[in-house]
């Protein structure tokens, strides 16, 4: 059984999601697995994830694009993912050689809706374990077997009609199989004083980037009690124009680091390996944030939260807006202060919903994730 993980997406944050699976599904005599990237810096990641061993035991696929489709990428790739679909238009023959293919995305599908890829099984992880609506769409219909991390997801996907029951799994979260959770974090400032990772969404309507993270920023830059890690969402600062079918909402994207980068207490990762290796959801003290899924990961070892509201969403019976009741919520970016500087005290208050939206959003098994979802693709297909 030929087996393919694909891995076709501009940043590397999706990479941890899915490849653990190659290095246990590597191992199983009836498998014969490929690695389809389509850049070198993906390849390389993959085989630090997985180590040599397993990279050993698997055959890599580079794909690539002709120079016409290289110039439009040229031109659009600020404003449309047109390279991705690109890659799937012009590298038919590698994709048909599979009898599965492993994504943690759903662009993908294409290659079976338009592109007639019809015998090909398809298995979709979601790249994060969060509450928005665009993670509950009705693409996920056309999965053949679908891994998930947890009850939450599942139940939710269930009552929506998005999957069956023999259509789905749960795995846990195989991300989680990449690190050292015994192991203590580093910290990230040598000046003894608690850290706020501050991670924005890209989400036009709902990241707080946009309207209050200047006010963030100058908040922070004002007081010396608390140091600020800057690692939005990676792809915030890879576009300068981000749109939202979902919302219909266009934004521009304002880069703000340049004036804060000679403050001491303030740094900024717009998109390095160790903002999406798990490096500060580990290392900080404070989480502060929006919509990204993300804070599921901060939540394994508990810690306090706090949220921006700049679109005043009325949240708080809105399953898509779940994590927000795992912290303070701000509206009003003046109570910003208020919020960090009482953050440690309340945490109390919040810990209990933590430790339940963990267990909820993760099934913690016996073995380890990635193992349990190579043992589903096998089970399913083989």
């Amino acid at each position: 059984m030929k087996v393919g993980f694909l891995f076709n997406h501009d940043a590397l944050h999706q990479i941890g999601h899915t490849a653990p699976i190659i290095a246990q599904i590597a191992t199983f005599p009836q498998v014969e697995v490929h690695v389809l990237t389509s850049s070198a810096e993906q390849e390389a990641r993959v085989r630090a994830l997985i180590g040599a061993e397993a990279a050993d035991r698997v055959t890599f696929v580079p794909l690539d694009i002709g120079m016409f489709a290289r110039a439009l990428d040229a031109g659009l790739r600020w404003i449309a993912p047109f390279r991705r679909v690109a890659v799937l238009r012009e590298n038919l023959s590698a994709f048909a050689a599979l009898d599965v293919l492993v994504v943690p995305e759903t662009t993908s599908l294409l290659l079976r809706d338009r592109f007639g890829l019809t015998g090909l099984r398809y298995v979709w992880l979601p790249h994060g374990a969060g509450d928005r609506s665009v993670g509950y769409r009705g693409v996920m219909r056309g999965f053949d077997l679908v891994l998930l991390s947890g009850r939450k997801v599942h139940d939710r996907m269930q009552a929506m009609g998005l999957i069956t029951p023999g259509q789905a799994r749960i795995i846990g979260y195989p991300k989680f199989d990449t690190i050292d959770s015994a192991a203590p974090p580093e910290p990230l400032f040598d000046n003894g004083r608690p850290t706020v990772l501050y991670n924005p969404h890209f989400e036009p309507r709902l990241s707080s980037w946009y309207d209050m993270g200047e006010g963030v920023l100058d908040w922070f830059a004002g007081q010396d009690r608390f140091n600020l890690m800057v690692a939005p969402h990676v792809m915030l600062f890879r576009r300068r124009v981000h749109a939202s079918v979902e919302h219909a909402r266009l934004r521009w994207r304002r880069n703000l680091a340049h004036r804060y980068r000679d403050c001491p207490h303030i740094r900024f990762d717009t998109g390095s390996t160790a903002s999406v290796d798990m490096t500060y959801t580990r290392a900080a003290d404070i989480y502060l944030g929006d919509v990204s899924s993300q804070i599921y990961e901060w939540i394994a070892r508990p810690r306090p939260a706090v949220f921006l509201n700049p679109a005043q969403v009325d949240w708080a019976a809105d399953p898509n807006f779940a994590h927000w009741h795992l912290g303070r919520v701000v509206d009003d970016i003046a109570a910003l202060g208020p919020a960090i500087d009482h953050a440690g005290a309340e945490f109390a208050h919040y810990r209990p919903a933590q430790e339940a939206a963990f267990h909820h959003t993760f099934d913690q098994g016996a073995e380890p994730a990635a193992l349990r979802a190579a043992r589903a693709i096998v089970e399913r297909f083989g």
